[in-house]
């Protein structure tokens, strides 16, 4: 069964530091989450559950898998360095009409183009809540637009996505010396927070993916891969900047400090393990400040694909960043 928007609304994600000795238990379909000395950290009703991020090792019982399947949450499992090694997600299954949709749709060129015009318009939206504005990088971004709308193929449409990405993280993240851009590779703490967050952010859709019923390994935008989840990649897209964001404003507000890193000596950097669960609740909470938003998107984006994989016959739907939503500066 799907959730409705106020049940959705009611959900939440529960975060679990197993190397801080914080256990989970159950008493009377409550999530009990207690720390070290067994004093109760959280506790909460499986029906008010979305999912559970357990960071470090623990012993996954018979009593958790059962009341994630029955109570309708995911378990996504990370190594102490907040890599996800394994999820196990609630899913809406034997949904095959929608699949070959998937497998059949000839719009995924359409699709890609409209995943990108948010997500640029969404950084936009942005640049233009910082305190000074950079109307140069704005209408670079807006020039972008422009050719992304007349692009033809998907080679297209990613490289003036690029060059609108560099105009745009340049003007974020400018006052923090910023080199770019580098995935996964961590050669400098914004680059870390960025991935952080990004996970995060991933993973919440992959669940909300996963409520409908989609074979969250077939994308439009981003194209089939090994083991990877394209479908959710696209799908993240739009969402980015509220990574972005958080990111900017936790540097800002010192949240996080250069005493909180450490190096490698190959050059990666790494937060201290005190740090990350600060980290982890700042995108946690940016991330639940936009719920509504991000679960609008999910079932908008499924209803619509449901009537147009085919034949599109109205406008897909935008996943919307609204400036009410975000703690202020």
């Amino acid at each position: 069964m799907q959730l409705t928007e106020p049940e959705f609304m009611h959900c939440k994600i529960v975060v679990v530091w197993t190397q801080n000795k914080e256990k989970i238990s159950f008493k009377n379909d409550n999530l009990v989450v207690t720390d070290q000395d067994d004093q109760v950290k959280l506790q909460l009703s499986c029906y008010k559950l979305f999912t559970i991020f357990i960071v470090g090792g623990l012993t996954i019982t018979t009593g958790l898998i059962e009341r994630a399947k029955r109570f309708g949450f995911s378990i996504v499992l990370f190594t102490s360095g907040f890599k996800v090694y394994e999820t196990m997600n609630y899913c809406t299954e034997g949904n095959t009409l929608l699949r070959a949709k998937q497998y059949n749709t000839t719009n995924s060129l359409y699709i890609s183009r409209q995943i990108i015009l948010n997500k640029t318009g969404n950084q936009i939206q942005i640049l233009k809540r910082l305190r000074i504005k950079d109307l140069d990088a704005i209408d670079m971004i807006k020039n972008c637009q422009n050719e992304i709308k007349a692009a033809n193929d998907l080679q297209t449409i990613m490289g003036y996505e690029g060059i609108a990405a560099k105009a745009y993280f340049n003007r974020v993240f400018g006052e923090q010396d910023w080199k770019g851009r580098r995935p996964r590779i961590k050669r400098d703490p914004i680059n870390l927070l960025l991935d952080i967050g990004y996970t995060v952010l991933f993973n919440y859709i992959d669940a909300l993916c996963n409520l409908y019923g989609f074979d969250n390994y077939k994308g439009n935008l981003h194209q089939q891969f090994f083991k990877r989840k394209s479908l959710v990649c696209d799908l993240v897209e739009p969402f980015r900047p509220i990574v972005d964001y958080a990111t900017r404003k936790m540097l800002n507000l010192k949240q996080v400090t250069d005493q909180d890193w450490s190096v490698s000596r190959d050059g990666r950097y790494s937060l201290a393990w005190k740090e990350s669960a600060k980290v982890v609740g700042i995108y946690v909470h940016e991330i639940s400040n936009h719920k509504q938003s991000l679960f609008r998107y999910v079932q908008g984006y499924y209803r619509w694909f449901m009537r147009n994989a085919l034949e599109i016959k109205n406008e897909m739907p935008q996943g919307e960043i609204k400036e009410n939503d975000f703690d202020k500066l």
